[in-house]
C-alpha cells in the first residue's frame, strides 16, 4: 500500500514538472511574442503618423502634414500614398501591375528620321471659306418679303437669279415718281436723270427701268435679282419678315476658291514664308496631293495655343475642298535638323499650349519615372523633333504617357498640370515680420482706405474707378516719409507705387488685374505688419488666379468677394490670415 501511494506521488511530480516544462515555455515566448508584435506595431505606427502626408483627390498638387480641408474646393483630405524609399524629389514608381494595365511602352530615343522625310515640316490644318469672296446680298429698300425663292444654306445661287419679292412703299412711290417725270424728260431732263439715278441706286437695273416707262404700270411687288454667285452660307431673313435698307438677306461664299488654315508652332515659324511652295494632302482624297502656296502668315501668336496661323489658297473649281475639312500640309524645312535633333515620337509628347512635357525612365531596371520639359523644334508626320531637353540614350514612355502622368499627380509629384511638388505656402507673405515705426503705421492706414475702394472697384468691373482710386492710393503712399524703413521695405514701397501708377496709366481690366498680382505681392507683408489696423483686414487668396497660379488680396469683409474674376466667380477663394 505504501509502495503504491510513492509510485503516485512520483508520477504526479513528474507529470508537472513536464508540463512546467511543455506550456511554461510557450506561454513565455507567447508573451514574448505578444511584447514584440506590440513594440513593431508601435513603431511602425509613430513612423507612420510622422511621415504621413494629406491630399485631395480633387486636387492632387496639394500636400499637408496633416488632415483637414482642401484649401481650393473644400473638402475633405486624404491620405497620399508613401513615397518610395530611394526616388528623387520628384519620381514616381509604378507597379508591374499597373504598366501592363495601362500597356505602358518606353523607347530609347536618338538623332535621325525616316529619309523620306528629311527636313519635311507637318502643319495639321482645316479648310475654310476664302473670305475675299463672302457677299452679303441686301435690301436696298425697306420692305416686307413677300416670297423668299432661296431659304436654305449650301443652295447654289447665281448673278441674275431671282432671289425673292418684295413690297416696299418707297419704291411704289418712286415709280410713281418715274412715270410722272417720263412726260417731263424733253422740258426738265436734270429731274427725269435724277429720279432714274435714285432707282438705280437701288439695284434696280436699266432693263428694268426701262420696263417701268414702257408699262406705264406701277408694281407692287418688286423682284430683287442676285448681283453675285456662289453658295449660300446663311440665309439671315425668312418669308413675312419686314426688312430695313441695308439689312442682310442672304450671306454668300463663292467656293471656286478655299483657304487651308494651319497651325504652325512658335518654333516652325522660322521655316516659314509668304509665297513658300507646300503639299497639301487630306483623308478624303487619300491617293491625291494638291500644290499650294502659303499666302499669309498670322502677325500675331495665339498666346493660349502657342501657334500661328498659316494659310494658303487653292483652286477648288472642281468643289472638292469642303470648309472645315482636315488637311495636313508638308513643306521642306532646314535640312540640317535631321543631323542635329533628337527626333520622338508624337504619342510621347503632352503639350499643355506652354510646355511641352515627357516622361523619362530614370532607371533601366524598374519602371521609374519623372517628367521632363522639352523645347520642340517641329511635327514631321507622326515625329516630333526637339531642340533641348533630350539627350541621345534617353528612355522615354511612348505609350501610356498620361496614365504615367496621372499617376504623378495622385503621388504630388511633379505633373502636367503642377509644375512643382513645391507648395508656395499661403502663410508665407502675412508671416513675414516687418518692424514698421509707429509714425509709419499711422500714415500708411490711410492708404488701405483708398486701396479697399480701389479692390471694391475690381469686384463691380468698373476700370474706370480703379484707376481714379489707384491714382488716389499712389499719392496718398508717395506722401508717406519712408526714410526710416530699412532697404527691403523701402523696395517693397516702391515696387508697389509702379503698380498703382501702371494701373493709373492702363484703361484695359484684365491688365489692371495682372499689376493688382504684383501690388500685392508687394503691398500685403507691409500691412500684415501694421498693428492694431481699423477695421480688421482679411488677407485672401484665390487659387485660379494669376493663370492657376494663385493671387492675394485685402478686404475689410469677412464675405469673399473676388477682385480677379468679378461677377465670373464672386465667391472664389478663400480666408488665409487676418491682421494683428
Amino acid at each position: 500500500m505504501n509502495k503504491n501511494i510513492l509510485y503516485i506521488a512520483v508520477a504526479v511530480i513528474v507529470g508537472l514538472f513536464a508540463g512546467w516544462l511543455i506550456f511554461g515555455n510557450s506561454e513565455i515566448d507567447v508573451d514574448a511574442s505578444k511584447d514584440s508584435s506590440n513594440m513593431s506595431d508601435s513603431h511602425n505606427h509613430s513612423s507612420d503618423t510622422a511621415n504621413q502626408m494629406w491630399t485631395c483627390s480633387m486636387h492632387p498638387q496639394i500636400m499637408q502634414p496633416e488632415a483637414g480641408d482642401c484649401p481650393i474646393c473644400g473638402m475633405d483630405l486624404i491620405p497620399a500614398e508613401s513615397g518610395a524609399e530611394g526616388l528623387a524629389l520628384n519620381e514616381i514608381k509604378m507597379t508591374d501591375n499597373a504598366m501592363a494595365l495601362a500597356n505602358i511602352q518606353t523607347t530609347v530615343v536618338g538623332s535621325g528620321a525616316p529619309s523620306d522625310e528629311d527636313g519635311m515640316i507637318s502643319l495639321s490644318g482645316k479648310i475654310a471659306t476664302n473670305e475675299e469672296n463672302n457677299a452679303v446680298q441686301a435690301s436696298y429698300f425697306d420692305g416686307r418679303l413677300e416670297k423668299l425663292n432661296v431659304s436654305y444654306e449650301g443652295q447654289k445661287v447665281n448673278r441674275g437669279q431671282l432671289l425673292a419679292t418684295i413690297y416696299a412703299p418707297n419704291l411704289v412711290a418712286a415709280q410713281q415718281e418715274l412715270l410722272t417725270t417720263t412726260a417731263l424728260k424733253e422740258s426738265q431732263p436734270a429731274l427725269y436723270k435724277a429720279v432714274r439715278n435714285k432707282l438705280k441706286l437701288w439695284k434696280l437695273s436699266e432693263s428694268q427701268i426701262n420696263a417701268i416707262e414702257t408699262s406705264g404700270k406701277v408694281r407692287d411687288n418688286f423682284p430683287i435679282y442676285a448681283t453675285v454667285s456662289g453658295t449660300v452660307s446663311e440665309v439671315a431673313a425668312r418669308e413675312g419678315d419686314y426688312v430695313k435698307q441695308g439689312q442682310p438677306i442672304l450671306k454668300v461664299s463663292n467656293l471656286n476658291s478655299v483657304w487651308a488654315e494651319f497651325d504652325a508652332y512658335e518654333s516652325q515659324i522660322s521655316n516659314l514664308k509668304v509665297g513658300q511652295k507646300m503639299m497639301i494632302v487630306t483623308n478624303a482624297y487619300a491617293n491625291k496631293e494638291f500644290d499650294a502656296t502659303i499666302s499669309f502668315i498670322d502677325p500675331m501668336l495665339n498666346n493660349a495655343t502657342r501657334t500661328v496661323t498659316v494659310r494658303a489658297t487653292l483652286k477648288n473649281i472642281d468643289a472638292l475642298f469642303k470648309p472645315g475639312m482636315f488637311v495636313t500640309g508638308k513643306l521642306k524645312g532646314e535640312s540640317k535638323m535631321n543631323d542635329d535633333l533628337i527626333t520622338v515620337p508624337a504619342s510621347a509628347v503632352m503639350w499643355t499650349g506652354e510646355r511641352s512635357l515627357v516622361y523619362i525612365k530614370t532607371n533601366p531596371n524598374e519602371p521609374i519615372f519623372e517628367m521632363r520639359e522639352i523645347v520642340i523644334a517641329n511635327r514631321n508626320g507622326e515625329n516630333f523633333r526637339v531642340k533641348e531637353g533630350l539627350e541621345n540614350g534617353d528612355e522615354i514612355v511612348t505609350n501610356g504617357t498620361f496614365s504615367v502622368d496621372a499617376a504623378a499627380q495622385l503621388q504630388g509629384k511633379k505633373s502636367m498640370m503642377n509644375k512643382s511638388k513645391k507648395e508656395t505656402s499661403d502663410m508665407s507673405l502675412s508671416q513675414m515680420i516687418i518692424d514698421l515705426p509707429s509714425s509709419f503705421q499711422k500714415d500708411f492706414e490711410k492708404v488701405l482706405t483708398s486701396y479697399l475702394q480701389m479692390k471694391d472697384a475690381f469686384v463691380s468691373n468698373d476700370a474706370n474707378q480703379v484707376a481714379a482710386f489707384a491714382k488716389e492710393t499712389s499719392k496718398a503712399l508717395k506722401s508717406i516719409d519712408i526714410s526710416g524703413l530699412g532697404k527691403m521695405e523701402q523696395a517693397h514701397l516702391n515696387k508697389t507705387i509702379k503698380m498703382f501708377d501702371a494701373i493709373v496709366e492702363n484703361d484695359n481690366l484684365e491688365n489692371q488685374r495682372d499689376h493688382f498680382v504684383i501690388l500685392n505681392e508687394n503691398l500685403v507683408p507691409i500691412a500684415m505688419n501694421i498693428e492694431n489696423v481699423d477695421p480688421i483686414l482679411y488677407l485672401q487668396k484665390c487659387p485660379m488666379a494669376n493663370k492657376n497660379k494663385g493671387a492675394f488680396w485685402l478686404s475689410k469683409d469677412k464675405d469673399i468677394r473676388n477682385p480677379y474674376y468679378g461677377d465670373e466667380m464672386l465667391t472664389c477663394g478663400s480666408i488665409i490670415n487676418i491682421t494683428k
